[in-house]
């Protein structure tokens, strides 16, 4: 059992939550939720030990393993994917290493009478207890178990790190997670980068295998199958529900209605006993009554309202200026990575003011030929962009690169250029930062604020390509809405990688499939590729079956 007693954060004289309580006991799969901002990855970086509250504590028994997935990270880039995944069990390792050590000690060393032998001794006797009580396994077992399980592939064990997205990186930090077969375990957006097999995998392991549970994510059907609570945090307190994320929603509402209807017969009461006091102030015989009214109404606490989230993101993107005919040509274009062959071969033509995605398994080159296109990566073969191209590039771990220490508003000012920064603070109230929102360091913002400011960086200059690499990651889904309707109404040439489907779906003209190293071009809107794969997909389970 974990238990969490008065937590409380302020930072630049605000309060985000205060007097925070709560139990999490064994087997318990609890969603956090609450708006963009509300405190959600704080309280869990606050859980997990990475960072201090205010004031307040968190308890947890000796032994009890704690494992935290944060939604950015960086795994080593000069190690295999085994060798990482390996270091789930790096305690373990030392473990044994320091047993064989002590065992030579006192096999070899004389000086029996001496405090620093009967110190050996005694070290040996404590470790050796819990070291022997671990549980027999074979650890490269497990590791290739759950790499597999998590969609790598046995080619891939011994590929060093460095050549993998980030959404890779994100499923190898997780395997260590699991192996470790933690008391609590803590994930913040698990699902942003892995695809839906594995998110189907990790599903099944969570539910099954895993002892207590704590996730914070936007996709409603993953929280929906793994949880069986929901603790809200809004208006800097919590509500803890004993249900899921679908019959929480009904819930709040009925909470919701409960004090609406409770504080306006308060406010009833409240007009009553002002028109009483009103009325009697100054008559002898009802002083007392007068008196005994006004001391009801100052110890009186006034019946609060949870919040709605009414803010919305704002965006819409400044007019193209015009580029030549084909803004990209990409002729035989081959990537590789050592023996690893990404794609070979690949052309691709894309037409001013065509919108267009790639689309694929991850690993399949989505991002490679991004980077590609961007002349971040050398390659065999001719990429070309056309003739007055202005790019605007949406990296897959754009926010993640953003400077932790300067402040929101610090991090716009010095890329903008021109008359438009007399607009800062405006485009930044349309994404939601206003007040002293601006003020605020990048390090203290959630993922979904910092897609968000990212994404500000984008509209500081008129581009007529963009290049959006999975932009809706850490987005809720009304801001996921509003980007939607953004990029439907922007006149230049788009070219866009994203596994959410309701995203991707009215959104482009033609396809790119990255499928077994090759790019195949589907003269077809990803509403009918959809359509067209997934009935395909059927058939091949029937043929199975």
């Amino acid at each position: 059992m974990i238990s969490v007693d008065g937590l409380a954060v302020e930072f630049s004289g605000k309060t985000l939550f205060s007097d925070v309580s709560f139990v999490i006991n064994e087997n318990d799969k609890i969603a956090l939720m609450g708006k963009n901002g509300a405190g959600k990855s704080t309280m869990m970086k606050i859980i997990a030990g990475v960072q201090k509250p205010t004031r307040g504590h968190v308890r947890a028994p000796k032994e009890a393993v704690i494992a935290y997935l944060p939604q950015h990270l960086l795994t080593e880039d000069h190690c295999t994917v085994f060798d990482e995944t390996l270091k789930a069990y790096e305690q373990i390792f030392e473990m044994r290493d320091r047993m064989a050590f002590l065992n030579s000690e006192l096999e070899t060393r004389t000086d029996y009478e001496s405090d620093a032998y009967m110190k050996l001794i005694e070290e040996s006797s404590e470790l050796g207890e819990k070291f022997y009580s671990l549980e027999d396994i074979n650890y490269d077992a497990e590791v290739e178990k759950t790499l597999l399980g998590l969609g790598f592939k046995r080619e891939d064990f011994q590929r060093l790190t460095n050549e993998f997205s980030g959404g890779w990186r994100m499923r190898i930090e997780l395997a260590k997670i699991l192996l470790k077969k933690p008391d609590l375990i803590l994930l913040d957006e698990p699902t942003n980068h892995i695809d839906i097999e594995s998110v189907i995998w990790l599903e099944n392991f969570l539910i099954n295998k895993a002892k207590a549970v704590m996730v914070i994510s936007h996709d409603k059907a993953f929280i929906d199958n793994i949880t069986n609570r929901t603790i809200e945090v809004t208006m800097g307190r919590i509500y803890d529900y004993k249900a899921n994320y679908t019959h929480y929603l009904q819930l709040r509402e009925e909470r919701r209605a409960a004090q609406i209807k409770a504080y306006k017969e308060q406010q009833k009461t409240i007009a009553e006993s002002k028109e009483f006091i009103e009325r009697f102030r100054g008559t002898y015989s009802k002083a007392n009554q007068v008196n005994s009214v006004e001391r009801m109404l100052e110890k009186m606490t006034i019946i609060e309202i949870d919040e709605i989230d009414t803010s919305s993101l704002k965006l819409k993107f400044p007019p193209a200026p015009r580029s030549g005919d084909y803004p990209v040509i990409v002729q035989h274009l081959s990537k590789n990575y050592d023996e690893h062959v990404v794609f070979k071969d690949a052309s691709m033509t894309i037409e001013r003011g065509q919108k267009v995605a790639f689309v694929g398994r991850n690993g399949e080159g989505k991002s490679t030929m991004i980077k590609a296109i961007m002349g971040e990566i050398e390659f065999n073969g001719q990429c070309d962009l056309g003739h007055n191209v202005k790019v605007g590039y949406f990296a897959q771990n754009q926010a993640a690169l953003l400077d932790p220490s300067l402040t929101v508003f610090q991090t716009v000012d010095e890329v903008a250029e021109g008359d438009i920064r007399t607009q800062l603070k405006n485009i930044l109230g349309c994404f939601m930062f206003s007040g002293d929102d601006i003020d605020k360091k990048v390090a203290m913002l959630s993922g979904g604020e910092r897609t968000r400011l990212a994404m500000v960086k984008l509209l500081l200059e008129p581009v007529n390509l963009l290049i959006l690499d999975e932009p809706t990651n850490h987005l809720d889904l009304r801001s996921k809405d509003v980007l939607k309707d953004a990029l439907l109404a922007f006149d230049g040439t788009l070219i866009l990688v994203s596994h959410d489907r309701d995203f991707l779906q009215g959104l482009a003209e033609k396809v790119f499939e990255f499928k077994e190293k090759r790019v195949l071009e589907h003269f077809e809107t990803i509403d009918a590729f959809l359509i067209r794969n997934r009935m395909e997909s059927l058939k091949e389970i029937e043929k199975k079956g």
